[in-house]
């Protein structure tokens, strides 16, 4: 059987939001790079959120032989699971990811960015609405942005290509089951 690719007539860097409170968001994302390494897509990955705790997608990433960069700057989730960071030092570590993000954009580098828990991070005030706008308006034209995590705020969505909403159904969370390695993290 013949494979056929696809080819859009016009290609146009979209902007993805993947957010609600159910699990896999992140995982959707970074899905995005799996497939986009078959097609041999260059993508960034910064984690604005996550960092305290080690996570499979790591070294899973590393061993995919494909242009994919993750960078962690966060310090695990603020304010929760005794999280033991101050406001201020994660503020610091999203305000760095800003700054990160701004340079991978620059850099005509990178297909696809994804901004990990970004909008965790807006909605917390790690970042500012108006910095996450201003990433909005100054992508580059064939450059993917995905956003993930909860409560993406209505001016993001408004802007985005595509926004999918990730509902729980059921989590093994709630039946007092710990995360499981290759599953959760």
């Amino acid at each position: 059987m013949e494979i056929t690719r696809l080819e859009p007539s016009q290609k146009k860097g979209l902007i993805v939001v993947i957010t609600g409170h159910g699990k896999g968001k992140t995982t959707t994302a970074l899905g995005i790079a799996v497939r986009a390494c078959g097609h041999d897509m260059r993508t960034s990955i910064i984690q604005y959120m996550k960092g305290d705790i080690y996570a499979g997608e790591w070294d899973g990433i590393k061993k995919m032989g494909c242009t994919v960069e993750l960078v962690s700057t966060g310090k695990g989730f603020c304010g929760i699971q005794g999280n033991p960071y101050p406001f201020k030092e994660h503020r610091e570590n999203a305000q760095e990811a800003i700054q990160l993000t701004r340079e991978k954009m620059a850099s005509g580098m990178w297909d696809i960015l994804i901004l990990d828990e970004i909008n965790n991070a807006l909605h917390l005030g790690l970042v500012d609405l108006e910095q996450v706008l201003e990433i909005i308006r100054n992508k580059p034209e064939q450059m993917h942005l995905v956003f993930t995590g909860r409560d993406a705020h209505p001016q993001v969505v408004e802007l985005a290509d595509t926004v999918s909403e990730v509902v729980e159904v059921k989590h093994a969370y709630r039946k007092d089951i710990e995360p499981q390695p290759g599953i959760d993290y």
